[in-house]
């Protein structure tokens, strides 16, 4: 038998990996706080609907990460305070951000989630960190495919120069 062998639970946690399941808990943390504030200046209903699932996922996610920390003796980083509610009245068109801004900055921020997984994974010598991780990234990439399909819908979709000159057989 290995070193590293048995029950993953009962095996330490290396430093990369807790380095990297810490930065992603404070990153998760700041995106709840974003998508609480986020709420308060949306106006697009489904955008509304992306937002509160994101919310649930980053919860999700988040209690069960800081229960992995708590259980190895690691300090959690700092939570933001919860956002207050705001009416999209409440706040002035030119502080406001507006839906294609907001949907932007959370397809952004799953893209980060992807790559911060995929690392986590690859650096993972516990078994149930990795599945975890995998977990993570698979609802991650879920929710990518949603909001792709809404910017696509809304008309919110900016990409980079498209190359519409296919060259012809010779």
């Amino acid at each position: 038998m290995g070193i590293l062998s048995g029950d993953p639970k009962k095996q330490p946690l290396h430093y990369g990996e807790i380095a990297s399941i810490w930065a992603y808990l404070l990153a998760a943390k700041g995106n709840y706080a974003a998508y609480q504030t986020f709420l308060n200046h949306c106006g697009d209903q489904d955008l509304k609907k992306q937002l509160d699932d994101g919310i649930s996922l980053i919860k999700q996610e988040s209690e069960r990460i800081e229960e992995i920390l708590k259980v190895n003796g690691i300090a959690l980083p700092p939570s933001p305070p919860e956002r207050s509610y705001a009416t999209l009245e409440d706040i002035p068109v030119g502080a406001r951000f507006n839906d294609a801004e907001i949907s932007a900055a959370i397809s952004a921020n799953i893209a980060k989630c992807l790559v911060a997984c995929s690392t986590i994974i690859g650096q993972s010598t516990r078994e149930d960190i990795a599945m975890l991780f995998g977990q993570f990234h698979m609802n991650q990439a879920q929710a990518g495919a949603k909001m792709l399909r809404l910017n696509k819908e809304k008309g919110w979709l900016v990409t980079p120069p498209l190359h519409t000159n296919i060259p012809t057989k010779q």
